[in-house]
Formats: C-alpha cells, structure tokens, sequence
C-alpha cells in the first residue's frame, strides 16, 4: 500500500550547492534522498517546497516522498536523522494524502534574512555584517511599497525571468535589536533570488544611495540591473512553508 510522508526539515546551507540534486555536487536533496532510499530499500523522488540557493540554510524546508515501505515514522525519522550528516536535521514527520505534494499545494512561504550591525566572529557564517550607518525609517518606508501584488522582475535573477513575475506579498517587516536587523517576508511565491535582491536594494535605500522614490521607480521598471547588490546567502533562511 503506497503511504505519503512529509517532512520538515532544518538545515545549515554552508556547505551545499544548494537544496536540489545536482551531478556531483553535495546537496540537501541529495543527501536525504540517498539516505531515506537506504532505509526503506527502494528509489524514492524527494519533493521540496522551494529550491534554496547556494549556502541558504533552512528551520522549516518541507517535503514529501511516496513509499510502499510499511515502516513506522518514528523508524523513518530515527533512521534518517541517524544517517544524516550534522548539517541536516528532520524537525518532523507525518503521513498526509496521497496527492499533497510540497511544493504545488503550499499557500506560502516565509524568508528570513538576518543582518548584524558591525562585525560578528561567531554569527558571520550566519549573518550579513553590514557596517554602514544606515537610516531604519526610510527603510521601513520602502519596505511598505514591496506588500501587495507586483511585478517582481528588478528583483530576481536575469535568467530566471518568466512571462508572469507576478507574486503577492502578504506581509514584509523588520526587526531590530542592538546588534541586529532581521527582514521577515511572507509571499505566495518567490522569484529565483528574490528576497537578497530585495535586501540588496533595501539596504542601498538605509545608506541614501536610493531614495524611498527610487525604490519604487526601481520597481516599475521591472530591470534587474537598476536595483541594488544581491545580498550574500548566509543572512537567508527559509523559515517556514504553510499549507
């Protein structure tokens, strides 16, 4: 009898050519389904939520697979988190239907993406440190513009560009601490390096090279090269996915 199992999954992207399957390259995807093939003693196809770039990491990457294999979860979860390696963890796991599936049946995803103030030795693997001064209220008044449904195409990779750049933010804010500044942004989907280009842009915004006006007019113009640096992948997690 053929089961569904989704899995919630945290990671830590340093040193992963990113979450899918690539020849010869180390993987997340690769890794767990090389690892869950192993324990249940047949090919598997590892479905993910979303497809973390380079060095991004993960609290709560989904995905699901398809098995005969009458083995319990807690056999499952047990024996994957045994044979994975320290950069990997299965937070948990259910069975669900037959048709969900990670990806296409997800309402949204939520990004995090953190920025220290200065210079960090223990966070920096983790962090992008900034050490501009930068001006929090224009920021914030920027960050305004991005909720809604628009055209996200200045803010994703030039080759990556479909007919319909189209995504709907349900909520972007910041927080800050002392020491830190944390981006939060909630979407229906994301573009292929949307959320640094987002990070990029807005912190050019804190160091007074764009206006907030700018940051708009950046927007309607739907060019990649008119928006700010790609912000580095540490700073990014995907925080959660939501059915």
């Amino acid at each position: 009898m053929q089961r569904n199992i989704k899995l919630e999954i945290e990671y830590e992207g340093t040193d992963f050519s990113g979450w899918q399957i690539q020849p010869k390259l180390r993987t997340v995807q690769g890794e767990i389904q090389d690892k869950l093939q192993t324990i249940l003693g047949h090919k598997i196809n590892l479905i993910g939520a979303g497809r973390t770039d380079v060095g991004v990491h993960a609290l709560g990457q989904a995905a699901n697979f398809k098995t005969t294999n009458e083995l319990s979860k807690n056999s499952i979860i047990n024996g994957l988190n045994g044979l994975l390696p320290d950069d990997i963890v299965i937070k948990r796991i259910e069975e669900v239907d037959l048709n969900f599936n990670s990806r296409y049946d997800a309402k949204s995803r939520l990004y995090k993406y953190r920025i220290y103030l200065g210079r960090t030795a223990i966070w920096r693997k983790y962090v992008w440190e900034v050490l501009y001064s930068l001006n929090l209220e224009n920021i914030l008044e920027a960050t305004k513009k991005i909720q809604g449904e628009h055209d996200f195409s200045s803010f994703c990779v030039a080759e990556s560009t479909k007919n319909n750049n189209a995504c709907r933010v349900f909520s972007a804010i910041w927080e800050k601490s002392s020491d830190e500044l944390i981006f939060k942004i909630e979407a229906d989907r994301f573009l292929h390096a949307m959320v640094r280009s987002l990070v990029g842009t807005l912190i050019e915004v804190g160091r007074g090279y764009f206006s907030v006006s700018d940051f708009v007019n950046i927007m309607e113009v739907k060019d990649r090269k008119k928006a700010g640096p790609t912000a580095p992948a540490c700073g990014l997690y995907l925080a959660e996915v939501k059915y």
